[in-house]
């Protein structure tokens, strides 16, 4: 079996395709932005009015008809599956320690705006100390830790509002 492309249209409807149903449509190129396409004994006339190759996203007119349409093949699916999608980032609500360790320093407060990249603590563990810096643009809605704490692998340190 071929691979296959899921697209939607007007973010509503979805479609899966399979490399041999796009094959057997008959698309005859009149330039670069204009088709003739035959499908199931139907002419249509289409034209790609935007294109964004990198997001493969595409706005095209058929038959005086408007629509926008965004391409996925299985790799595309897989990255969004595991998380790693282009342009989006899932959003950090808590930060959890890493390792054990001793709590050295609390850097915010609760109620506090932080920005992305703003220091929040620091976790010594095996004699090293590391920092730990905000993910994300938010507010602390907790601190679950003190200064001086030793804490455990996978405990709660802060979570973001």
């Amino acid at each position: 079996m071929g691979k296959t492309f899921n697209a939607s249209v007007n973010g509503t409807q979805r479609y899966e395709l399979t490399e041999e149903q796009i094959k057997a449509v008959d698309v005859a190129s009149l330039d670069a932005e204009h088709f003739h396409v035959l499908r199931d004994d139907q002419s249509y006339h289409a034209e790609i009015l935007e294109a964004d190759f990198q997001h493969k996203s595409y706005k095209v007119n058929v038959n005086n008809n408007i629509y926008e349409v965004n391409i996925e093949n299985e790799l595309d699916k897989l990255i969004k599956d595991m998380g790693f999608e282009v342009g989006k980032a899932k959003q950090v609500n808590a930060i959890k320690a890493p390792m054990p360790g001793l709590i050295l320093e609390i850097a915010v407060n609760v109620g506090q705006e932080v920005q992305e990249g703003d220091n929040l603590l620091i976790l010594e563990a095996m004699k090293m100390e590391n920092s730990f810096y905000s993910p994300r643009q938010g507010v602390i809605k907790s601190i679950a830790v003190e200064k001086g704490q030793a804490v455990d692998k996978g405990q709660l340190l802060i979570e973001f509002e």
